[in-house]
């Protein structure tokens, strides 16, 4: 029966893995949950190990002595502030971790190596994306283009592979988008910022009117719940076609904002004003993206060379500014003193992040055609998951009980 490592493992995708090996103690008798430190009892088959990734590969062999796993999903991702720093640290953080295995022996009884990305790999957080994304796509190396960490730790999977003493493995890389999941002291999450903000709406007494980019709040996105990306990973570790190829891996349903905006309003008891699209916006923001889009590496290929205009994030209301005003605050404040919630929780929430997710104005369409041709038939419903996590969010006293 095979054995799994898992770094991350307190992270959003990385917890929902160690879950996932969890339930199924007949078939994973032996999880390796690495991360930092340890947020919450684990299922009998999960043994807890701590790891610093951003540590030197021999510290990290002394930390993985005597510790083997058949397959290794990694999750972990630190955010830096510029795409150079986040090139540099994790590339190094998953270079140095394969280089503590190798030291140990370990990496020679390793069958495959998952490694988890997401949808940076096509440049959507660089403008326009050619839709549907397949995982074909070029990857974006132009001169202009900034430095990609999905692209080095890629290769460094390949280049590892082909090492001499490093055993005979394969690998797995998965593409999510847009990550509808919970996991506790991780603030960087959709969910989180987005219930946050209707309930502070409610207390403030506002209706829920939408902060994003108004073309986007008609366009299509592609969601990854971290529940549905765990069972993908467990599915994708032990399906012998699925070996070194990547995989998008997306809910699988068509959502807009348009569909989950009034559903957030019913949650939450609240309108959506008819005339939110057209109010007077004295909060608004704009920011430009990249100069070109990455649709734009292949305009000639797709004949619509000159018809790409630069990307942009419009915020309707700027939701980092909104998150300062003073009434903000002590709205939070009162709604957290009286339901007894984590004080700190909007503070730390990532308002920057949800302006940017909100406010984009291109579609991010993700295809699943790839995985289905392998058999993969896995699915879920973007409303549902958001209403899942909002309930996990709730028990954690993160987000008020609806009434």
């Amino acid at each position: 029966m095979p054995s799994a490592i898992v770094t991350g493992a307190t992270g959003i995708l990385g917890r929902q893995i160690v879950h996932e090996l969890g339930k199924r103690p007949q078939q994973w008798p032996t999880v390796h949950a690495l991360s930092r430190s340890k947020k919450e009892e684990c299922p009998q088959n999960v043994v807890h190990n701590h790891i610093d990734l951003t540590a030197s590969a021999d510290n990290m062999a002394k930390d993985l002595q005597n510790l083997e796993g058949d397959y290794v999903f990694f999750a972990a991702y630190l955010q830096k502030e510029t795409e150079q720093e986040n090139w540099d640290v994790n590339g190094d953080m998953l270079e140095n971790f394969l280089t503590a295995l190798q030291k140990n022996g370990s990496l020679k009884k390793v069958k495959r190596v998952i490694l988890i990305t997401g949808c940076k790999q096509y440049g959507v957080h660089l403008g326009a994306a050619k839709n549907p994304m397949v995982e074909s796509d070029p990857w974006l190396t132009g001169a202009d283009r900034p430095p990609n960490f999905y692209y080095r730790q890629q290769d460094i999977l390949k280049q590892f592979q082909g090492k001499e003493g490093t055993g005979s493995w394969d690998w797995v890389v998965t593409y999510p988008n847009d990550v509808i999941g919970y996991a506790e002291g991780n603030f960087m999450n959709l969910a989180t910022s987005v219930g946050l903000y209707a309930a502070v709406s409610k207390e403030l007494g506002n209706e829920l009117v939408w902060p994003g980019s108004e073309e986007f709040y008609t366009k299509f996105d592609s969601f990854t719940s971290a529940k549905l990306h765990a069972q993908f990973v467990v599915w994708a570790a032990l399906e012998p076609r699925a070996g070194n190829q990547a995989f998008n891996v997306v809910n699988g349903d068509a959502e807009s904002w348009q569909n989950l905006w009034p559903k957030m309003a019913e949650r939450y008891g609240l309108q959506v004003p008819s005339d939110q699209l057209t109010r007077d916006t004295p909060d608004k923001s704009v920011m430009d993206l990249a100069e070109r889009p990455p649709i734009q590496d292949l305009e000639d290929h797709l004949g619509i060379k000159g018809k790409i205009p630069k990307s942009k994030v419009e915020q309707r209301i700027d939701l980092m500014k909104w998150s300062q005003k003073p009434e903000v605050k002590d709205g939070w404040q009162k709604l957290a003193y009286k339901e007894g919630l984590q004080e700190d929780a909007f503070e730390k929430a990532t308002w920057g992040f949800l302006g940017f997710v909100l406010g984009r104005n291109y579609d991010l369409v993700v295809s699943m055609s790839k995985a289905r041709r392998l058999g993969w038939t896995g699915y879920a419903d973007t409303w549902d998951s958001l209403s899942d996590v909002f309930d996990e969010l709730e028990k954690a006293k993160i987000l008020p009980k609806r009434t």
